[in-house]
């Protein structure tokens, strides 16, 4: 059975990929090298972006359920002084961390809080901030990994959760797919399947049998089915890495229709 990871873990997880991070920063050459994944952004902005997300998003969590970005918080972003230094900028980055930290255990994994998706799979509350920062934070480190030429494969555990969460949380919503109804299947070696499914109704994810296991049911054919490690998986969902770079079943067409739907709000 699919467990999702628990609250402790997800903490956890936010303070080892924030540490990579800032490893992979501390071995930059320079601040100003441009990001690959982000080609606008010298790893000066990623740190800025990286950092000034944890600190909106501590003062999100703190401030509670409301139906728009809480005052505290956007001053909080518009109020940004990031030291140029680099043993500073280091320092303010694990401050910035840590006040996430603070800000979710005070909290707990239930408070309610304002997130940016009204309507998905996943909860308005600091239980999914928590999973979706871990995410956040180690795609990030990814590129800056990337950046300084010294990519590593994302953690097992992160990228596992972290399909599902992309799924769930970016994927889920009520506009109308514009095109014939067809699913979409991942699956990761590591034994873990997800079908998206897109129509009239939106999109809705959900967990599936991996390739090869013994069930009661059977599913219909998915349009296009994706095979990768869940580290390639998260990648690919978050386009550091083409479809390409993975096998690629059915009707791989349908990967780019998908990467360019932009479903109204």
């Amino acid at each position: 059975m699919q467990k999702t990871l628990e609250f402790p873990d997800l903490l956890r997880l936010i303070d080892e990929r924030s540490t990579a991070f800032r490893a992979a920063v501390a071995a930059a050459p320079s601040l100003d090298v441009q990001v690959p994944a982000c080609p606008e952004w010298t790893l000066f902005d990623l740190v800025e972006h990286l950092g000034g997300g944890d600190r909106f998003w501590a003062a999100v969590v703190s401030a509670g359920p409301g139906d728009a970005p809480p005052a505290e918080a956007t001053a909080a972003r518009a109020a940004l002084e990031v030291p140029r230094e680099r043993e500073a900028l280091l320092a303010w980055l694990a401050a910035s961390t840590q006040l996430l930290l603070s800000a979710l255990r005070e909290a707990g994994p239930r408070s309610g809080c304002w997130t940016w998706w009204p309507v998905s799979q996943s909860p308005r509350n600091s239980g999914a901030v928590a999973r979706h920062r871990v995410q956040e934070t180690a795609v990030h480190t990814y590129d800056a990994q990337v950046t300084v030429g010294a990519p590593q494969p994302l953690p097992a555990e992160v990228a596992l959760d972290g399909v599902e969460e992309f799924l769930f949380t970016c994927c889920a919503t009520p506009s109308a797919w514009p095109h014939k109804p067809t699913a979409f299947d991942f699956h990761a070696t590591e034994g873990r399947s997800w079908r998206l499914t897109v129509d009239g109704d939106g999109a809705r994810s959900t967990r599936i049998p991996a390739p090869g296991a013994t069930t009661g049911e059977g599913l219909d054919a998915a349009g296009a089915s994706i095979h990768g490690t869940a580290g390639e998986l998260v990648l690919f969902c978050y386009n550091r890495i083409p479809a390409g770079s993975m096998h690629v079943d059915g009707d791989a067409g349908l990967l780019d229709l998908l990467r360019a739907w932009e479903p109204e709000e």
